[in-house]
């Protein structure tokens, strides 16, 4: 008598990368997060739907302090997706469930709260890689979408609705209404720049820097305009 044995599916695993905001709290944390409510009260949703990587590089702080950060940021809001600039910890020495530990993160697009005191000068980065591939979006960005395109420029042929996103590591141009959110630089890259045929944003941002609907004068609004760094300072103006 013979028996079939029936095949084993291996199971397949693949890495992926993933776009998440990084906030490094800055000590006596208490002060840190009354300054973190008055950058959200100003740019409401600015984290909403988007993952948040804690490091902890600047600050001394025990498992259970780590814990009640964590929860802290959780109810404003921020959902923590992991920890870095720590070394390891295990959760059963300490009882406390801590985000996983986060290695080998790429990129530096962090956002700065403009209330702190600014930060001695950085020394000057090195000159962006020149950016020669670019992205062609033929229709319309619709509201929940996000468009994400590391390597280069990516032109939208349509508009971008309220609640979508254009992610750049270059120049984004939009020969639309762009309502949305829309990243350019995010690789470093302070030579990005904004372009869009009417201007409703919801948020712009280069490199480190950003302006919220609230920051847009009302003389650009509603009509062309592109944005770009100027000394340490975000530029929108209108185009003629």
């Amino acid at each position: 008598m013979s028996s079939v044995i029936p095949l084993r599916r291996s199971l397949m695993f693949r890495a992926r990368s993933y776009m998440a905001f990084v906030v490094t709290p800055q000590p006596p944390i208490a002060d840190w997060l009354t300054d973190l409510d008055a950058s959200l009260e100003r740019s409401k949703g600015f984290f909403a739907g988007h993952p948040v990587a804690l490091d902890l590089s600047a600050v001394q702080l025990d498992p259970p302090a780590i814990a009640q950060l964590v929860a802290s940021l959780e109810e404003r809001n921020m959902r923590v997706l992991g920890i870095e600039g720590i070394e390891s910890i295990d959760p059963a020495l300490t009882g406390e469930r801590l985000p996983p530990i986060l290695r080998g993160g790429r990129g530096n697009q962090t956002f700065e709260l403009p209330e702190r005191a600014a930060a001695a000068p950085a020394a000057a980065p090195a000159p962006p890689k020149p950016q020669s591939t670019s992205l062609l979006v033929e229709d319309p960005v619709r509201s929940g979408q996000t468009v994400v395109f590391i390597e280069g420029d990516i032109t939208v042929l349509g508009s971008v609705g309220s609640g979508a996103e254009v992610v750049a590591g270059g120049s984004i141009h939009v020969y639309g209404t762009l309502r949305g959110r829309a990243m350019a630089g995010v690789s470093g890259n302070a030579r990005a720049r904004i372009f869009c045929y009417r201007v409703e944003a919801e948020l712009l941002a280069i490199d480190s820097y950003y302006k919220t609907a609230e920051d847009i004068d009302d003389s650009v609004r509603r009509g062309p305009a592109q944005a770009w760094l100027e000394n340490g300072t975000l530029r929108l103006q209108a185009l003629h």
